[in-house]
């Protein structure tokens, strides 16, 4: 059996534990915890997510999460370790989630040559995936996807695109 570990990123509250727990047949390990920003809104992860997602008889999906808080940054290098790829999960509704989600991109676009998708959580229109692309600078031959973080079927989607790109930078 073919194990593949992915990444989870993204900016603070872009849906990141929501991601993993809506698609994850384990029990997701999941560090959240209250945190005293009024602007999050509830619970936030402050250290990891883990999840694990069968593909089929050969491949399984094992899924971290990293906190979304630059000051936890010591924590994306750590969760990237022997990635073979990862999804940067932006809410498309949220201005200030995509200006940060620039700025992890570039981290791990610096730190590792693993292909990625970006997945565009609450868009309300396809105009709003190529306004997304342009803002993020991503170029073409990466894909922006629309997803529901709460669906199933839509996160499997990202999944299996961000699987298929894996593959075609390993032959």
């Amino acid at each position: 059996m073919q194990s593949v570990k992915i990444v989870v990123t993204g900016p603070f509250n872009a849906g990141k534990t929501t991601f993993i727990k809506s698609v994850s047949e384990i029990t997701v390990l999941s560090t959240e915890r209250d945190v005293t920003d009024s602007s999050a809104g509830g619970e936030t992860t402050v250290a990891m997510d883990f999840g694990r997602i069968t593909i089929s008889d050969e491949v399984v999906l094992y899924i971290f999460g990293t906190p979304g808080q630059e000051r936890f940054s010591f924590m994306w290098e750590t969760l990237s370790e022997g990635m073979l790829g990862f999804v940067v999960l932006v809410d498309a509704a949220d201005d200030s989630s995509i200006g940060d989600a620039t700025a992890i991109v570039s981290f791990f676009r610096n730190m590792s040559s693993v292909p990625f998708v970006i997945a565009a959580n609450r868009v309300d229109s396809p105009d709003r995936l190529a306004a997304l692309r342009q803002r993020l600078g991503i170029e073409e031959s990466v894909e922006v996807l629309a997803v529901d973080a709460r669906d199933r079927e839509s996160v499997k989607q990202v999944l299996l695109a961000l699987l298929y790109r894996i593959m075609e930078s390993m032959e």
